[in-house]
Formats: structure tokens, C-alpha cells, sequence
């Protein structure tokens, strides 16, 4: 299967609090859209990793992705190496996307730099012929996406560009809540975390809302690039 954008990041629900409604948004203008979580969460306070693992499931549906993987790196400890990349290279060449989606490029929990690092480096790196990968017993061709953004999390980041997602918005938060095990429950027993505490939840309410005043529509995610955005004509950018 060819997918249209593959989002890459390091924990289960990264997508979700980051990006879900870019991810919601081209689903509904037809695009295909898959998630390859770096890792499982497993060195998470709360939940376990089959749990989070379910969730990640429950949300997938709920946003209609075609594909949902997990690599099984190893949670905090995965390093931008040979070993890491060459899993994130045969994911890339496995779906070919055009589009990819990575992590914030600095961010509040290391594994969301790290991941960033990790990603752009492979996308590049997918492209290289006489890198070889392979799957289920195939060899792989290269495959180089034709752009690398990266979401914002945790920490303010001036975007450089922000999409509309206020249509998107509603089931946006509707995936996010599919992981109960990580966010605000009253009823809860587990140790609280910054992420389930009520005020976090709040947080990207007010982060899409920011955004999304900045482009003048109700809410917006925004996004990063590494190199230079370019365009035919300045009208594409209406």
C-alpha cells in the first residue's frame, strides 16, 4: 500500500496531541494517511504498553488512518544509529510516502527531538540505492519523501507554517481521548503526570486556538521545516 503521508513519532498519542487534525483533514480530502509509533511508551507512569498499544488502535479508527504500526524501539533509550535508522527507512520504503510527518524538532521530553533527528535523517537516507533493506524477504527500492514537517508539542514553537483545522477539530480532541489511560481521569488511581493533569488538556485547546488565530480561522496546528518551503506561484500559498 502507497500512503500519501506517513507520521513517524516517538510515543503512542504524539500523533494525536500534535497533528491529529492535519492527519483527520486529508483523510477527509481523500489522502492516505498511516502512523508508525517509534515505541510503545513503555517507560510511561501510567498504563502499560499493551494498553497503550489498544489505544492507539481505538484512535486509529476514530481517525480513519489506513495503517497503524508500531517499530518496537526501545522507549527512551533508541538513538539516531544504524540500528534505529534501518527501521525507519524500511517503514519508509515500505509505504512510499510523499509527505512525511515527524516530531516537534525540540520539545519538552527528549524522545521528541531525538525522534525528529531520527526521522529527517532516515527520510534522507531512505532515498540512497545502495542502502539495502528488505521486507518480508523482498528487497526494498529507494524511496525519498518529497518534504519532512515536523509538529509542534509540548514547548511553544513558532511555527512556519499552520493549517486549518477547525473543521477537524471536535474529533481531533475524540482521538486524544481515546487514550483514557494517560490523560485527565478523576476516577483514576495511577500516579498524576504532567500530560494528565486537567490543565495540559486545556493547553492545546489554547495552542489551537492560538494558531488558529494566527491565520484567522477558530483552530490551527502548527508545523516546522528544516529546509526551504518553495512554491510556483505565491497564490498556492492562499
Amino acid at each position: 500500500m502507497k500512503l500519501d503521508t506517513l507520521v513517524i513519532m516517538a510515543h503512542p498519542d504524539d500523533a494525536e496531541l500534535s497533528c491529529a487534525g492535519t492527519i483527520i483533514n486529508q483523510i477527509r480530502n481523500g489522502k492516505k494517511v498511516g502512523i508508525a509509533d517509534l515505541t510503545q511508551g513503555e517507560m510511561g507512569t501510567r498504563g502499560t504498553p499493551e494498553i497503550r498499544l489498544q489505544e492507539a488502535s481505538d484512535s486509529a479508527k476514530i481517525m480513519g488512518v489506513s495503517v497503524r504500526e508500531n517499530l518496537e524501539l526501545p522507549d527512551v533509550y533508541f538513538q539516531n544509529n544504524e540500528e534505529c535508522q534501518r527501521k525507519v527507512i524500511q517503514i519508509i520504503r515500505k509505504y512510499q510516502p510523499d509527505l512525511v510527518i515527524a516530531n516537534a524538532i525540540k520539545d519538552r521530553h527528549p524522545d521528541h527531538g531525538k525522534g525528529a533527528e531520527l526521522v529527517k535523517t532516515a527520510a534522507f537516507m531512505s532515498g540512497l540505492r545502495m542502502i539495502e533493506t528488505a521486507h518480508e524477504g523482498e528487497w526494498q527500492k529507494a524511496w525519498r519523501p518529497k518534504a519532512v514537517y515536523h509538529a509542534i508539542q509540548s514547548n511553544y514553537l513558532v511555527p512556519d507554517v499552520v493549517v486549518d483545522v477547525s473543521d477537524a477539530w471536535e474529533l481531533k480532541l475524540e482521538a486524544i481521548r481515546a487514550f483514557k489511560s494517560q490523560f485527565f481521569d478523576p476516577n483514576s488511581k495511577e500516579p498524576e503526570t504532567y500530560i494528565s493533569s486537567p490543565e495540559f488538556l486545556k493547553m492545546i485547546e489554547a495552542r489551537g486556538k492560538e494558531y488558529g488565530h494566527s491565520i484567522k480561522v477558530p483552530y490551527g496546528e502548527g508545523f516546522n521545516v528544516t529546509q526551504q518551503m518553495g512554491v510556483k506561484d505565491l497564490f498556492d500559498l492562499l
